[in-house]
């Protein structure tokens, strides 16, 4: 099976089911911490492949939430800045595995790339794999730093 080095927010239970999936389909997972990691921007980017800029941001990021930051209304360049000052924009995961790089958790390309032990399941749990695992409470807004 496959050796992944998993960037995310250490503590995200999220990621812990997404890594947990990975760890039962049989691969080595490495956990290495998105928010601590100085990025270099070319090394960022390289996780991006070609994806829209807008699927670079994390959706669940208090900022995008709220409003504060549009993902629609920023080109790379900005992107890049917007992330390398603030972590928590960036979408999580970031994987590498065999020289390959990708974003994000889509049980789908995860499956055709490294293998997943039930990809049927996790295609069928792809929301509670990818969405935040602590949403407000009813009637709370975000909170916005």
């Amino acid at each position: 099976m496959a050796d992944i080095i998993y960037y995310t927010k250490i503590g995200c239970m999220t990621s812990t089911k997404q890594i947990d999936l990975l760890r039962q389909s049989g691969h080595e997972v490495e956990v290495r911490d998105l928010l601590a990691k100085e990025w270099q921007p070319e090394e960022l980017l390289s996780f991006f492949g070609d994806l829209p800029v807008k699927r670079w941001f994390n959706p669940n990021s208090p900022r995008v939430k709220c409003g504060e930051i549009d993902p629609l209304a920023h080109d790379a360049t900005a992107a890049l800045e917007l992330m390398l000052a603030d972590h928590l924009l960036i979408r999580r995961p970031l994987m590498v595995s065999g020289g390959k790089k990708c974003c994000g958790f889509d049980p789908e390309t995860l499956h055709a790339w490294i293998g997943l032990s039930a990809p049927d399941e996790a295609m069928a749990r792809s929301g509670d794999l990818q969405s935040c695992s602590h949403p407000p409470s009813p009637g709370e807004p975000p909170a916005c730093p």
